[in-house]
């Protein structure tokens, strides 16, 4: 026990070797209870990675002289758990069932006009004012609806909305020419 206690303030102490040993000790045990609830090798060594990243990230939660493997189950437990509730929010299906012309497997790498366009456009993005490129980026990047952006960024949905649409006009009219609908009366470099 009094080794315990040695390795939870070497854990606390930010010792890098505390967590080694912890990893050690008590890997396999995190690994069980993730592969229990999770059921795939894959996914309960990634909730085993942050099961002992959430430990030495909260080492000082843990009180010294204590047991550490019922500490350590509940993290791994809580780790499984939100890695479970993620997969299944995430489509997936067989690699086999996928059709074979889907371009989403068969991607040809992108050619000097496609680079240069997703430069512009990039570039254009970063000359928006700043509310107007966070909206977005949360919109068109992150795929957040404008009820979420309204909640990540403290404000109102009709400002989120406001936003979103000065951003497309000025989008739309800096970037007209890639459109062929001709030029375009800001240079997409230009500032606004």
């Amino acid at each position: 026990m009094e080794a315990d206690t040695e390795l939870a303030l070497a854990l606390r102490s930010g010792d890098e070797t505390a967590v080694r040993e912890l990893y050690d000790r008590f890997g396999g045990l995190v690994f069980t209870v993730a592969l229990r609830i999770l059921g795939d090798r894959g996914h309960a060594d990634e909730a085993t990675q942050q099961t002992f990243l959430q430990a030495w990230r909260n080492s000082d939660r843990f009180e010294a002289g204590r047991d550490f493997a019922p500490w350590l189950a509940t993290i791994a437990r809580r780790t499984a758990i939100d890695i479970q509730r993620r997969e299944r929010r995430r489509p997936a299906g067989s690699l086999e069932q996928a059709d074979a012309g889907d371009a989403a497997l068969i991607s040809l790498p992108p050619d000097a006009a496609q680079i240069e366009t997703t430069w512009v456009v990039r570039r254009a993005i970063e000359h928006l004012d700043p509310d107007e490129r966070d909206v977005v980026r949360l919109q068109h990047v992150e795929g957040y609806t404008h009820t979420e952006i309204a909640e990540r960024l403290g404000v109102a949905v009709g400002t989120v909305k406001s936003r979103s649409f000065r951003a497309h006009r000025r989008l739309s009219t800096r970037l007209a020419y890639l459109r062929g609908d001709g030029e375009s009366t800001e240079s997409a470099g230009g500032a606004s």
